[in-house]
């Protein structure tokens, strides 16, 4: 018997894109094998590591948990979004600066995390940021190049906020 499949429309990095997909399929999987946004990491696949965080309407979520199908009509952000290679987002820079990560594998979930964090949080206290990060699993870094990062990254976003 074939799994039932549905055609849905999403808005992706501000794009609209239509895709055909399995019902029981990942907006993960959609992302990365669908739509080759190959930011998005797969780990656990629980929502354990937060590798597969992206933004749902501007929320973090874990994008191994949502079925393509929920997110339907919804504005989907990746870590493409964040920057480009010749412009990074201020998170992003400031991770590269201050050696937030090593492998790079838990790196774009945690970015995503952190950009939204830091919106509603712009001065937060180290504790706070661990608080944040409580939600990803980094296995190469000792989380204090990524708290120092962030600490660098609220203070580059503060003047910005006027």
């Amino acid at each position: 018997m074939r799994e039932p499949v549905r055609t849905i429309q999403l808005s992706v990095n501000g794009q609209a894109s239509t895709v055909t997909v399995p019902v029981r399929k990942t907006l993960a999987d959609v992302l990365r094998e669908e739509l080759r946004l190959t930011g998005t990491h797969v780990g656990c696949e629980q929502g354990v590591c937060g590798a597969c965080t992206v933004w749902l309407d501007g929320e973090p979520v874990r994008s191994c948990l949502l079925l393509a199908v929920q997110a339907e009509g919804h504005q989907v952000t990746t870590v493409e979004a964040l920057g480009t290679a010749d412009h990074l987002h201020p998170v992003q820079q400031a991770f590269w600066e201050n050696h937030g990560l090593q492998c790079g594998f838990c790196t774009p979930g945690i970015l995503m995390t952190v950009v939204a964090f830091l919106r509603e949080h712009p001065a937060p206290s180290r504790e706070e940021i661990r608080e944040a990060l409580a939600g990803h699993l980094c296995r190469c870094t000792g989380y204090q190049n990524i708290v120092r990062a962030v600490e660098d990254a609220a203070r580059r976003l503060r003047p910005a906020r006027g």
